[in-house]
């Protein structure tokens, strides 16, 4: 009986700790996705899929995603249109 509730309560736990579908499924946070944009910053977009997931599956999967930072996308990435002007020459 004891080793039974010992295995329950691991398994409670893991479901807990990992269950944000961004968490386990959004690859490697970074610090974009971790710190909190200042005022007059662009506010960070939600991953609308894992949001969706989240609320479907397991609704504490929200909490956990937001708590982390998961949810959010990575930062965009910057491709200069053309080169500088003095590289044109």
């Amino acid at each position: 009986m004891k080793s039974t509730l010992i295995q329950v309560s691991l398994i409670i736990s893991s479901v807990v700790v990992l269950s944000g579908c961004a968490t386990v499924f959004g690859g490697p946070r970074t610090s974009y996705q971790i710190t909190k944009p200042r005022d007059g910053e662009p506010q960070r977009q939600v991953r609308v899929g894992a949001l969706v997931a989240d609320i479907l599956l397991f609704w504490p999967g929200t909490i956990v995603d937001f708590a982390t930072g998961a949810i959010y996308k990575p930062a965009p990435v910057k491709i200069p249109l053309a080169p500088p002007p003095s590289e044109i020459r």
